[in-house]
């Protein structure tokens, strides 16, 4: 295969900045109400305010059912969490894995999160409460910072809850979130660089010389549709056309990954190379491949996402994009402080690196 001229750099360079505030005015009209705005509106201070709103004797009658009826008709919720932690009665923080009935929690990148995560807690000498949600539990989230069960929430993925994760917001639940950064986001987020992460795995696969490369990740997925991006620019500026029969949807964690890898290679489709959208993805084609005679990367070079520990130990070692697991559950614990404060909100991009193993060269 004649070797192909190396891909132009990105004409507007992609950012790898550690810390990113919201989109100006993106919140407008929309800011969280706090306890000070009673106040002023009240004429009275945010302590009285906050003794008002929990019924304190000391405050009297006719005063509480003024400034309970002004926060009732703004919409306004005591944080039953928050108040509690500021009296140093709650040491929990809820962390809420956001899955469909595919997808595993023993998936290896989710317990790396999960593990990041629980010693970050550890270090503010907090406890941890984990919750598998589903889309049609999703009102639980909501129930478990009002009711006091926790101080805020942690949560790990979008998938199709982004709408309701802004109506959280607007309600003034505060959180973090592990996914991608969406525009029209009103929830702080930190995430990789994901659309970076895709370019650079694909750039790698052309400069080894590859030209049919195939996508392995459900575009629909926020964090795969922005790796899906960076893959698209780089083919686009390397001159290479995209083939939609090269592009494989399914989920992170989908039980039939096997069983679309099969599929798929039924096809006897041509392709020199594969992008899969995690390590759990591209150790599972590299097997089928081997199950079909065919070398990988004499053959087929491939490439995967996140940097699990397997990656270094399956044989070829895998080439990956790695993310900054040990970095994200402080930034996580970091951001939903914040929200409890009622800081500015704001998102952390992590950086990604690329990875080369003998997968790929």
């Amino acid at each position: 295969m004649p070797t192909p001229p190396r891909a132009k750099p990105p004409a507007s360079p992609l950012p790898t900045v550690a810390s990113t505030p919201a989109t100006p005015g993106a919140d407008k009209g929309r800011r969280r109400m706090q306890m000070t705005d009673i106040a002023r509106m009240a004429g009275v201070s945010a302590s009285t305010v906050s003794r008002a709103l929990s019924g304190s004797p000391l405050i009297p009658e006719a005063t509480r059912t003024r400034i309970t009826e002004l926060a009732r008709s703004l919409n306004y919720r005591v944080n039953a969490g928050a108040a509690s932690l500021r009296k140093g009665d709650v040491q929990t923080i809820g962390v809420v894995l956001l899955s469909d009935s595919a997808q595993m929690i023993s998936d290896p990148f989710l317990l790396g999160i999960l593990g990041s995560l629980t010693d970050a807690v550890n270090e503010q000498g907090m406890n941890l409460l984990l919750s598998r949600l589903h889309e049609d539990s999703k009102d639980r989230m909501r129930s478990m910072v009002e009711s006091g069960q926790v101080t805020g929430l942690i949560v790990i993925g979008q998938l199709t809850l982004h709408e309701h994760l802004n109506e959280l917001a607007h309600l003034g639940i505060p959180m973090a979130v592990w996914g991608a950064a969406l525009p029209d986001a009103s929830y702080p987020v930190v995430g990789s660089d994901n659309r970076l992460g895709g370019y650079l795995a694909t750039r790698h696969l052309i400069e080894q010389g590859c030209r049919r490369i195939a996508f392995f990740g459900d575009t629909t997925h926020p964090e795969a549709g922005q790796r899906f991006q960076g893959h698209a620019q780089a083919m686009e500026e390397a001159g290479i056309e995209l083939d939609p029969r090269l592009r494989q949807h399914f989920l992170f964690g989908d039980a039939r990954l096997r069983e679309s890898i099969d599929g798929w290679l039924n096809q006897q489709l041509d392709f020199d190379a594969i992008f899969a959208c995690s390590d759990v993805t591209a150790i599972s084609l590299m097997g089928a491949l081997r199950e079909r005679n065919i070398a990988v990367p004499s053959q087929v070079r491939v490439v995967g996402y996140d940097d699990i520990l397997l990656a270094s130990h399956v044989h070829p070692p895998l080439t990956t994009v790695r993310q900054p697991i040990a970095q994200a559950g402080r930034a996580l614990v970091d951001l939903m402080f914040e929200s409890v404060a009622g800081a500015a909100r704001r998102n952390i991009v992590l950086p990604t690196e690329l990875i080369v193993r003998e997968s790929s060269v």
